[in-house]
């Protein structure tokens, strides 16, 4: 289902700067889209058309099917469900205290106070800014700022984001955390748009990508796609991510196994793994193509554990009922990833759950779990990039844990099996202190 679609649209500033040149687009509902193009390719101009702040001299723009025609419900209607965050925090930010900053649009949409007040701190607690709701947002840092940003957003349940470089000024532990945010709304059903410059981030983030220049759409599809595209880089002048390149070598030295082109770490990790290869005596009736179980392997024959359990996929039929076949391993004793509910934590047992579950790497994912990991004074060995490096540690056969709360959890359970299920790499996955 299409949330938003332009026809037409054209837009210039009033000294006669055309920063939107008849751009047909449609957004779908549900997905984490990215444009992509340099500065001052019209991504900024565009999303202020998008939620109605510019109107344009051509063009149309429906939301959820509907036109959007600048008469007062229309714009708040828009406003309320296409919530914009802009690059420059100071920009919208400006309430005396941060409290009041998130309440801003709850009020202006007609909440009542008691509404109002569960609404923001709810969304205070979820974004890690409780301690900071009665400070004056000016003396915050930029990230700080940047998720009160968000948070007013956020507490108008609007159904997508657009955020204007959203990474922009952040450093490294402050992106991890916007992106963790941002991958928790998304699994909840919010639709986010962003602008970038950063080729790898809309690889390894978007669902779908768009490339602008000089105003216009030049090209769109999925990242695999556009990334491939070399005369459509060509004329965005953008040059292809760092994962894409990594991969593309290693399959010109003929190391690559598998034909997904990968998008993050793990992913390109996986693809070093070769096929490994045994001659088996099959059954009759066994034809090219069938997956046979083949019980488990151990010792020498065991190359990742102890034990393995192994099928394999018939690749050739010999006489005599002889067959090459491509072994899948799923080890017995692998690494596995435990995920702890930071909303049920118990500062008495949790010691005793490491100890008790032999547990060698912490992760904490969400500013609300690191602050908690903080205070309660807790060692926390990865705190950026987490769902990956929590993977690429267990497939060492660690015991890991990763330390998050809310919507978090389903989300990472969702990343992890989707890597199990690709890799064919049994981890075991689990919440430890779930319902």
């Amino acid at each position: 289902m299409v949330i938003l679609e332009t026809r037409g649209l054209k837009y210039s500033y009033p000294d006669g700067t055309a920063a939107v040149k008849g751009v047909d687009i449609k957004l779908k509902k549900g997905k984490r889209i990215a444009f992509v193009g340099k500065n001052g390719s019209g991504k900024s101009t565009l999303f202020l058309l998008l939620n109605g702040t510019l109107k344009p001299a051509e063009g149309k723009i429906f939301y959820d099917g509907r036109e959007l025609v600048y008469n007062q419900a229309s714009l708040r209607e828009i406003r309320k469900n296409v919530g914009i965050v802009f690059q420059n925090s100071d920009d919208q930010v400006f309430a005396p205290t941060v409290y009041q900053d998130v309440a801003f649009g709850p009020v202006n949409l007609g909440y009542s106070k008691a509404e109002i007040e569960k609404k923001v701190n709810g969304t205070l607690e979820y974004f890690g800014l409780s301690g900071l709701k009665d400070k004056p947002p000016h003396h915050l840092s930029g990230g700080q700022k940047k998720r009160v940003a968000i948070a007013g957003i956020v507490a108008m349940d609007p159904q997508a984001i657009i955020l204007d470089e959203p990474l922009a000024s952040l450093d490294p532990v402050g992106a991890d955390e916007l992106l963790d945010v941002l991958h928790e709304l998304n699994h909840m059903g919010t639709s986010l748009i962003i602008s970038t410059h950063d080729v790898d981030l809309a690889y390894s983030w978007a669902d779908y990508v768009f490339f602008m220049v000089d105003g216009e759409v030049i090209g769109e599809g999925t990242p695999d796609e556009v990334f491939q595209d070399d005369e459509l880089l060509r004329q965005a002048n953008l040059k292809r991510p760092v994962t894409f390149d990594i991969y593309k070598e290693i399959e010109r030295r003929g190391l690559a196994h598998g034909n997904r082109q990968p998008r993050t770490v793990p992913e390109i990790v996986e693809t070093l793994k070769p096929p490994e290869l045994m001659w088996v005596e099959v059954p009759p009736e066994t034809r090219e193509g069938d997956i046979l179980n083949l019980g488990v392997l151990h010792g020498e024959y065991a190359l990742h554990c102890p034990y393995e359990a192994v099928n394999a996929r018939v690749l050739h039929i010999h006489e005599g009922n002889w067959a090459i076949v491509e072994l899948t391993r799923h080890g017995i004793k692998a690494g596995g990833i435990l995920i702890y509910d930071m909303d049920r934590f118990d500062p008495a047992d949790f010691d005793d759950f490491l100890e008790k579950e032999n547990i060698d790497i912490v992760g904490a994912m969400g500013k609300k779990s690191k602050l908690m990991a903080e205070k309660n004074s807790l060692c926390v060995d990865i705190s950026t990039g987490v769902i990956d490096r929590t993977i690429l540690m267990a497939l060492c056969g660690k015991r890991c844990m990763i330390i998050t709360s809310g919507g978090m959890i389903p989300h990472s359970m969702k990343r992890i099996n989707e890597y199990i299920d690709r890799s064919g790499i049994a981890l075991n996955v689990t919440v430890l202190n779930g319902n």
